[in-house]
Parts: C-alpha cells; sequence; structure tokens
C-alpha cells in the first residue's frame, strides 16, 4: 500500500486553464529534415515498461538508492544525531521518495505539455515528433508511478516551485512556451537530477530506470533546442527579452524545488531552519550547481543568452556558465541505456544456454545400475 507524505489536492486533481490556440497544419509536403529524422527515431525507439524493466529486482524502502549518510542533508547537524537508526532509514524513504515523486510530477506536466505542442505548434514536423514525445512521456509516467508505488510505497506531493512553473508555462498562449518550460528547464533539469542519481546508486533497478528514462529524454532537449533555435531567430528583441526574463523566473523556481525542505518539516525540522539546512547542505549545493550545467548551454544555443541570463546562470552554478557538452553527454546517455540491455540480455542468453547444457547433461546420464552397454 502506498501511503502519501502530505495530503494531495481536492480530488487528488489539479487544473489549469489552457490559453493556447489549436493550430491546424495543411502544410502536408516535406519538413525539416533534421526533425524529421528525429521523428523518426522517436518512433523507432519506442518501448514497453513491462517487458523492458525486471520488476522482480528487489529494493530495500529503507535505502532504495543507497544512498550515504553524507549526502542526506540533516547528516551533520543536530537533528541528525537525535534520529536513532530506524528514524534515519526513515528519512532515506522519504528522500528517495520525494526525489521520485517529482520525477513523476515533472513527467506528468511533459506529458500534458507535449500534447499542448501537438495542439498548439505551427508546423507539422514538430507536431510529429511531439506526439511520439506525449508517448514517452506517459510510460514515464507509468514507471515512476511503480517504482513509488511497489518499491518505495510512498508519495509526496507536487513541490510549489514546480507547480508553479507548470502553471505558468501552461496559461502562457504563446505556442513555444511548452518548449521553454518543459524541453529547455524541467527537462534539462530533470536530466541532470536523473544522471546524477543514475551514476552514484549501487541499486540496479532505479538505476536501469533512469538509464531508459534518459535514453528518450535526450531525444526531447535535441527537439526543443531545434525547434525554439529555427523560432527565436526570427524574433525582436523585446519578444526574446520576454523569454529570457521567463528562463530566470522559471530557474530560480526551480532552484527553490531542490530544497527538499518539505522532507526535514516532517522529521520536526521548523521551516525557516530546514531552508536554511538546506541551503547550506555541501552535498546539495553541489547538486544544484551540476544540474544547472546542462540547461546553461542550451539556452546559449536556442539564443537566450543576454547579460541577464548569463548573471544569473553564474549565480545558480557558483561563478561556472560554460555547461557541459549536451551531444556528447546524449551520446553517452543513449550508449549507458544500450549497454545495460547488452548486458541483461547476454546474461539471460547464457543462463538459458547453461540451462541447456544442464539438461542435455541429465538427459545424457545413465541411471544407477543400468550398464553402458546393453549388448
Amino acid at each position: 500500500m502506498t501511503t502519501t507524505a502530505r495530503s494531495e489536492p481536492a480530488a487528488g486533481r489539479w487544473t489549469v486553464p489552457a490559453g493556447a490556440a489549436s493550430t491546424f497544419s495543411w502544410a502536408y509536403g516535406d519538413g525539416r529534415e533534421r526533425l524529421l529524422a528525429l521523428y523518426q527515431r522517436g518512433k523507432d525507439r519506442q518501448w514497453d515498461a513491462v517487458r523492458r524493466i525486471d520488476w522482480d529486482v528487489d529494493v530495500d524502502p529503507a535505502d532504495p538508492l543507497g544512498t550515504p549518510d553524507a549526502a542526506l542533508p540533516l547528516y551533520g547537524t543536530p537533528y541528525w544525531d537525535r534520529l536513532g537508526t530506524e528514524r534515519r532509514d526513515e528519512l532515506r524513504q522519504h528522500f528517495a521518495s520525494w526525489q521520485f515523486s517529482q520525477f513523476l510530477h515533472g513527467e506528468q506536466g511533459a506529458m500534458v505539455c507535449s500534447a499542448r505542442i501537438v495542439e498548439s505548434a505551427p508546423d507539422l514536423d514538430a507536431k510529429f515528433f511531439a506526439a511520439t514525445q506525449t508517448m514517452d512521456e506517459a510510460r514515464h509516467v507509468e514507471i515512476f508511478s511503480r517504482f513509488l508505488r511497489e518499491k518505495i510505497s510512498l508519495t509526496y506531493p507536487i513541490n510549489d516551485s514546480l507547480r508553479t512553473l507548470l502553471d505558468d508555462t501552461l496559461r502562457d498562449s504563446r505556442w513555444d512556451m511548452p518548449y521553454l518550460g518543459m524541453q529547455v528547464l524541467v527537462e534539462g533539469l530533470a536530466m541532470a537530477a536523473f544522471g546524477l542519481l543514475r551514476d552514484t546508486t549501487s541499486e540496479p533497478l532505479p538505476r536501469r530506470l533512469l538509464a531508459y528514462v534518459m535514453q528518450d529524454e535526450a531525444r526531447h532537449v535535441a527537439f526543443g533546442r531545434m525547434a525554439l533555435r529555427d523560432h527565436y531567430r526570427a524574433l525582436g528583441a523585446a519578444e526574446l527579452a520576454e523569454r529570457e526574463e521567463f528562463v530566470i523566473e522559471g530557474c530560480h523556481l526551480m532552484r527553490n524545488r531542490l530544497r527538499g525542505s518539505e522532507v526535514l518539516e516532517n522529521f520536526g525540522v521548523p521551516r525557516t531552519a530546514a531552508v536554511r539546512i538546506a541551503e547550506e547542505s555541501d552535498y546539495l549545493r553541489a547538486f544544484r550547481r551540476t544540474l544547472f550545467s546542462r540547461i546553461a548551454p542550451c539556452v546559449r544555443d536556442i539564443g537566450l543568452w543576454s547579460p541577464d541570463v548569463q548573471e544569473a546562470f553564474a549565480d545558480l552554478c557558483d561563478g561556472d556558465v560554460r555547461g557541459d557538452d549536451l551531444d556528447r553527454l546524449m551520446r553517452q546517455d543513449d550508449e549507458i541505456a544500450e549497454a545495460m540491455d547488452a548486458q541483461r540480455f547476454a546474461a539471460e542468453e547464457a543462463e538459458r544456454t547453461d540451462e541447456i547444457t544442464e539438461m542435455i547433461a541429465l538427459g545424457g546420464e545413465t541411471p544407477a545400475g543400468v550398464a553402458d552397454d546393453p549388448v
């Protein structure tokens, strides 16, 4: 049975009035070659979460990610000293639940936004790809929901900062805002968070979940970069400034989202102290700095790299606004997922070979008391 750490909204639903218009395109001819190639890749890479993932792998709810003590914000504080072993295990469970719950809510937001792109994007090639992304995001919601329900048995409601960014994104009537809010900000941040957890967790199931989701998300980020870069080249200075302001506000909301102070509050830490502890945590500071390193080069690439945006990212990344090589990282994300599949299927094939060899050996054994040659 899955419990919820805090009360959900009434009836477990949240409705956001949509401002975008539905746009039909009668231009059924050739679209942009790169975008259509990405659409083809999206079709080729559809997969089934029930079959590709071995859900029988055990996960310890008390430590779903193999989290070291130093990675928990309360570690090294008087609050940590007051917790016994059992409560520290609960804290690990809550932090893992909080992280994956926000992944889950973000993926549902991405599913809604990609459906909005299908509805409002003016170009048919963008609608094509967004349709495949909507299916991808539905699969991610399925995966994270099942992991929380079956393996952690605890969920957290959507973080207020994430809710605000989704609300701002979905209420905006401009067709490019779901791209900017979700493909660049939320998805970019999620990719960095997924990568950090994928590369640090000692547990095979969450590592595999994150690797497979990242393989899909690499295509989504590439889609956002292509579509927005083309569109923003045609905008005037005032229109670009509006979007740059949205990026700055959105990134600060995402920074606040990463505190996890609501988890600390559930362990008796007053809100003011919880925020301070999260801000001062060496691990979370490094976590936040690394997360924005995937967003900065994408924002620069699509043409929203004014001095104000650079200053904001310098604050978010502790002065380093260079970011990572996105193309290299996305190739690496794809290779890691493929290597996991190869390793898993090779192990299953070796197991089947061993079973066949054993059966052949058993079939060739001579029963006790029977001569090898009856003649």
